[in-house]
């Protein structure tokens, strides 16, 4: 893989992590069409990395804001629902290690896997919320689904917002306890995985590739996230779900 596939594919990730049409199963999806095979998953998780980094140039001033009001008690409960959502995630990507990465191996199963994320967010759309707050129990429940969502084709984002939609969380107080749960786990996997590459003998891909996917990643998953809470104040969020079932079925078919 060269620089300017690497920025394809960098772009990829940025445009469709935050997006609810899954990044990992257009990653998939994106490596099969470009006919390139990446062992290991240390590039996705540098991606995944650039990603995190929009995601902190976005929540920046939330996060500040979190650590100035510690000792209120709004706060401190939605830092627990933080963490006792991020505990699912952390279980199933340990002791499922290797059923997942089989799965990123398999474009059927992503395809599959992809209308099920467009069904998801039609059943998203008979939802409306009136919470702006996320309590501990809807957070750890919103973590499940995050969880679920480790599988490539399954969205994410369209996921743990629709089950927060359905707990009766506003779109934009789901969207935004979303994408900050994602932090600790996008983290968590990337450290995970440089251990895992210190201790393997994976052939290691060049700097210049490495660097080149990172920030198109980060570039374009800023723009994509600004994009997407527009999207969700105007009721389109839906609309991805025509996207992810006819995209899935194309691929089935091809």
């Amino acid at each position: 893989m060269g620089v300017f596939e690497a920025i394809l594919l960098g772009s990829l990730q940025g445009l469709t992590e935050f997006l609810p049409v899954s990044s990992s199963g257009h990653l998939v999806i994106g490596q099969e069409l470009l006919g390139i095979h990446v062992p290991g998953n240390a590039f996705e998780v540098v991606l995944h990395v650039g990603t995190l980094f929009s995601v902190l140039a976005v929540f920046w001033s939330d996060i500040v804001g979190f650590l100035r009001t510690l000792q209120d008690k709004s706060t401190r409960n939605y830092i627990l629902a933080l963490a006792f959502g991020t505990v699912p995630a952390v279980i199933c990507g340990l002791f499922f290690k290797d059923a997942i990465q089989s799965a990123f191996d398999n474009v059927n199963f992503v395809a599959g896997a992809l209308v099920c994320t467009g069904i998801i967010l039609f059943v998203g759309k008979c939802f409306t919320g009136n919470k702006d707050q996320v309590s501990i129990r809807n957070g750890f429940l919103i973590g499940i689904a995050q969880a679920v969502a480790i599988i490539p084709g399954i969205s994410r984002s369209g996921l743990t917002i629709t089950i927060g939609l359905c707990l009766g969380v506003k779109s934009d107080s789901a969207a935004r306890f979303s994408f900050l749960l994602s932090i600790p786990v996008i983290s968590g996997a990337g450290l995970l995985t440089a251990l895992d590459l210190l201790e393997s003998n994976e052939p290691l891909l060049s700097i210049p590739v490495l660097i080149a996917g990172f920030f198109s990643s980060f570039i374009v998953g800023w723009i994509s996230l600004k994009w997407l809470f527009s999207l969700l104040q105007s009721g389109k969020f839906y609309w991805f779900g025509f996207y992810c079932v006819g995209i899935g079925i194309l691929v089935w078919i091809i």
